[in-house]
């Protein structure tokens, strides 16, 4: 995860050098494994406004520090994802808020994983994966992600 850091680090400063950039309200945002990154990475403190996971793995060997995380999460999550147990949902959120972490944990019934993704049914086939498109809660968490970053960042 050290070289996972250094880009995404490495990433951020190239952002932060853009005129177009507010420096002060940065946020991130990944799928599946981009969305199990983005939570690593507030769990190891770097510097964010705000933080998006969809359909992101939730378990972590290090896990957040009260004070540690600057971010406000939000979590977009499959109701019916095989790859994430109940109760790594329930040591995630209770990780969070031992943590004192700003977090927004939106669960999305009958949504399995991958559901944002369009190709889903075909890849879960073709690989024999539980992979699954689902169009209304790949609306319903792009919303709710939109609002939270209106809310986050304005």
């Amino acid at each position: 995860m050290a070289n996972a850091e250094a880009r995404f680090v490495a990433a951020k400063k190239h952002l932060m050098a853009h005129p177009t950039t507010n420096e002060n309200k940065i946020a991130a945002i990944g799928y599946c494994f981009g969305g199990g990154v983005v939570l690593e990475m507030i769990r190891r403190g770097v510097n964010l406004e705000a933080a998006v996971s969809f359909h992101g793995s939730l378990a972590t060997q290090s896990p957040a520090q009260p004070g540690g995380v600057t971010a406000k999460v939000l979590v977009c999550h499959g109701g019916s994802d095989p790859f994430v147990k109940p109760n790594e949902v329930t040591a995630f959120k209770n990780e969070m808020k031992n943590a004192g972490v700003d977090l927004t944990f939106n669960t999305y019934a009958n949504a399995k994983h991958s559901f944002t993704n369009p190709d889903a049914d075909r890849l879960g086939k073709e690989f024999n994966l539980p992979l699954e498109y689902n169009a209304e809660a790949d609306a319903k968490s792009w919303q709710d992600m939109k609002g939270f970053l209106q809310r986050t960042l304005k």
